[in-house]
């Protein structure tokens, strides 16, 4: 429903009169993210501009018990900044500052709302390196990076967004602000709340700003590619280059249906004849590398690689590098509406996975390509889809739900790199059991008691159908926040 007036002029006067708005293009507009299927209208959007102003805009939202969905770039693929309540939805991205790189302690400090892409181009000016890199970096926010855990394509080698962030500010619920971590090597003063709220998608409390720790920039970095007949020789590959004590910074696979629509985006003439492919950098001194390079080689070629190719510049590899960035793009360009979907599995079970995701794709009669970071095992199934034919949808997520019950059969998990959100919290049991599920929500209560913090997710609940935009414009009801998935499961 629509905020009282009182409300809408106490939320104005925090922030200013034109960074609240509630008129139907701007609710529309922030009814969504990156997640096909997923859109529920809010009651109004605020864009703060400080923390002070976070924790007065969540005292107001507490007292008058309204929902808040913090909210970055909306790059999210898990629905995960959907208001699906309604309520505010509170944008990030005024909250842009790099507030410090501290070349002396190795660490960064910044508003949530900076743009990733220009933090990486900001520290390495400084000879210092940031290594987590979501392949949404262009256009996605260090805030919602650290509230999803993001990976990225260099996760083998340097891990993921969890392992920099070493302080935190946020708000919590009831306003007050809270600050853990800072500056520091080691701190074991209490629980870990610096970890718990990495990953917690806005649930717990309003990340406002982070430190992470840098490490210094690798001064050479080479790629390479290497080409196979059959996908067991390429997850062979994988696990016999970790076993070999290699860690490369980047080990990539694409299989032959993801192969083929690249190069006909990319044109850098990979091989769309081959199964699949392994596509391989590493970086540091130039020896190292050098010598890692040519191991993996030897590697590649006696567990199958029918071709294996070194970039011969850097500016070659980049390409390759680039062009598996490019892979949901390319994807996308096949039909009308693109899922693409994150499951993790032990490295030795790679193949395993995509065989069984190919014959999940054929018992469903859906187009699914698969991709990912093989060195970590966290695969990408991609389905290729028209969100219009609703009899077909069914059929992408009944396809999609077994494979999370394969990827957990595997000893794997639902979810790498991308998050629970709202799409993925019917499976999270499946993974945590329901005594996880129990504390998990009781957490929720401690730091939330009324439920005001980017509800409905995480944890499964009935869903109604989806709002489309097109539905919301056209009508004078879509206020309430009413949705979740249409043909949802």
């Amino acid at each position: 429903m629509a905020l009282a007036e009182s409300v809408r002029k106490e939320l104005a006067s925090i922030v200013g009169a034109g960074w609240f708005r509630d008129d139907k293009e701007t609710l529309v507009s922030y009814s969504y993210d990156a997640t096909p299927l997923y859109q529920s209208m809010p009651d109004g959007v605020i864009f703060p501009s400080s923390t002070e102003e976070v924790s007065a805009i969540m005292k107001v939202c507490a007292a008058h018990k309204i929902p808040v969905t913090p909210r970055g770039a909306g790059s999210n693929l898990c629905a995960g900044v959907v208001p699906l309540k309604g309520g505010m939805v509170m944008v990030m991205t005024r909250m842009n500052r790099l507030i410090e790189i501290d070349e002396e302690n190795l660490t960064a400090t910044f508003q949530m709302g900076l743009n990733t892409k220009q933090f990486h181009l900001a520290v390495e000016d400084t000879g210092l390196f940031y290594p987590p890199d979501p392949s949404s970096m262009i256009i996605c926010t260090m805030g919602g990076n650290i509230a999803l855990g993001a990976g990225g394509l260099r996760g083998l080698k340097y891990g993921t967004t969890k392992d920099y962030v070493i302080g935190l500010e946020a708000v919590l619920a009831n306003g007050d602000i809270l600050r853990t971590g800072g500056k520091l090597v080691k701190d074991v003063a209490g629980y870990d709340l610096t970890r718990l709220l990495v990953g917690s998608g806005g649930t717990l409390a309003i990340l406002t700003e982070a430190t992470v720790k840098l490490v210094p920039k690798p001064v050479y970095r080479r790629a390479m590619l290497a080409v196979y007949a059959d996908l067991q020789s390429a997850a062979k590959t994988v696990s016999q280059i970790i076993a070999n004590r290699i860690t490369p910074c980047t080990l990539e696979f694409m299989d032959q249906a993801t192969i083929q629509v690249v190069e006909s985006f990319a044109k850098i003439g990979l091989p769309v004849e081959a199964q699949a492919i392994l596509a391989i950098e590493q970086d540091g001194e130039e020896a190292l590398v050098e010598r890692d390079l040519k191991l993996i080689e030897d590697i590649c070629r006696s567990a199958g690689a029918i071709q294996v190719k070194v970039a011969a510049t850097p500016e070659e590899g980049m390409k390759v590098m680039e062009a598996r960035r490019s892979a949901l793009a390319a994807l996308s360009r096949l039909r009308p509406t693109t899922i693409l979907e994150d499951a993790t599995v032990p490295r030795s079970k790679i193949a395993d996975m995509v065989l069984e995701i190919q014959r999940i794709a054929d018992k469903y009669n859906v187009q699914i390509c698969t991709f990912g970071h093989a060195g970590d095992g966290n695969l990408h199934p991609t389905a290729m889809t028209d969100a219009r034919d609703e009899e077909e949808i069914h059929r992408v997520e009944s396809a999609f739900a077994e494979i999370f019950e394969v990827t957990i059969a595997l000893g794997g998990t639902i979810t790498g790199e991308h998050g629970v959100g709202h799409v993925k919290a019917p499976y999270l049991e499946w993974k945590v059991g329901s005594s996880g599920i129990d504390l998990m929500k009781r957490l929720k209560t401690a730091f939330d008691p009324e439920g005001l913090l980017n509800p409905g997710k995480l944890f499964a609940e009935t869903r109604k159908r989806i709002v489309f935009a097109s539905e919301a414009a056209s009508s004078d009801a879509g206020t309430s926040g009413e949705a979740s998935a249409k043909g949802g499961v």
